[in-house]
């Protein structure tokens, strides 16, 4: 098995990004904060320039972030590029994860690591009939990538550890990201929304609450606690034992369904995309997107300020501070 080597992503050479959502945009202001030249591979090039100067702008606001916009570039057709990371953004579809990796491992050195986000789809699955599939990993993020502190990495048996930690480390300097590694898994991160999704729609459609009170609930709850300390850390300090009596009366009548909740597809089924079409949970008029894209924009270095006053502490040698 060829080693990774993470030094060539340390001295800030190029990324390549791939897709034009907002989480590749979001990704592409990330690596260019943290110094490194970005190539955005998208299939309308000059849609994305204007896509991407608009979020820049939204983000410029904030007085929060400095970004060399120059060394963007945005190319609607890949040639080949000398790079030591791709990242690759695309659908939940195992046929779109391949075709982008075999048309990456077409254009890029052998020795190129490609990360892929997956939230569903194993690793193994995506590595296969791959070139060198001991490169390839799984990178989900979150949005707006820029502020938040998430990265799951997804490996394998087939990766190199060594040039794993390297990423990892890499991550931790230069994306100012807290990074998790899942071995042999799918997505932690996904595993535990659907659940918490499923329970919702489950007491929705069975007349127990409504939307708002389901958002009310985890804003209000879940919403104070998660940014200081995750579920865990959450229970220690408000006392383990009252967890598990709760658990004992609760767990056996939470939702077990294994479909998507109807509610949810006949949004899908009337093509609701959310704000995007103001068809979702919510009615939205003419305008509101851009509002909320703004003040959601706003929060997020509002929230990453607060966050990182208090750190995870995932060392358990360093010393607790308030500072």
């Amino acid at each position: 098995m060829n080693t990774f080597d993470m030094k060539d992503v340390g001295k800030k050479g190029t990324i390549v990004v791939t897709g034009q959502s907002k989480l590749s945009l979001s990704i592409s202001i990330c690596m260019l904060q943290a110094g490194y030249e970005v190539l955005l591979w998208a299939g309308d090039a000059d849609t994305v320039k204007k896509q991407f100067e608009q979020q820049l702008a939204v983000v410029s606001t904030t007085g929060a972030v400095s970004v060399a916009g120059e060394k963007l570039q945005v190319v609607s057709k890949l040639e080949k590029t000398d790079c030591a990371l791709a990242i690759a953004i695309t659908d939940e579809k195992l046929n779109d994860k391949t075709s982008i990796i075999a048309q990456l491992e077409a254009q890029l050195p052998a020795d190129a690591w490609i990360g892929v986000n997956t939230e569903s789809i194993a690793l193994d699955e995506i590595q296969e009939g791959s070139r060198n599939p001991e490169r390839i990993i799984g990178l989900n993020w979150v949005e707006p990538a820029y502020t938040t502190f998430f990265l799951e990495i997804i490996a394998n048996q087939k990766n190199n550890s060594t040039a794993l930690e390297k990423l990892v480390q890499e991550a931790k300097a230069s994306w100012n990201k807290d990074p998790y590694v899942v071995h042999d898994a799918i997505s932690v991160r996904s595993r535990l929304f659907c659940a918490m999704a499923r329970e919702a729609f489950f007491l929705i459609e069975n007349g127990y609450a409504t939307v708002q009170d389901i958002d009310r609930a985890c804003r209000n709850d879940a919403g104070y606690y998660l940014p200081f300390a995750g579920n865990f850390r959450y229970m220690d300090l408000m006392g383990t034992h009252s967890y598990a009596e709760v658990m004992k009366k609760l767990n056996a009548d939470l939702a077990t369904g294994s479909h998507p909740p109807q509610m949810l597809r006949e949004i899908i089924a009337d093509g609701g995309l959310g704000m995007e079409n103001n068809k979702g949970f919510y009615s939205y008029k003419n305008g509101d997107t851009s509002d909320w894209e703004r003040l959601f924009t706003k929060f997020s270095f509002q929230i990453q300020e607060i966050i990182e006053k208090y750190p995870f502490n995932y060392d358990d040698k360093q010393p607790i501070t308030d500072n």
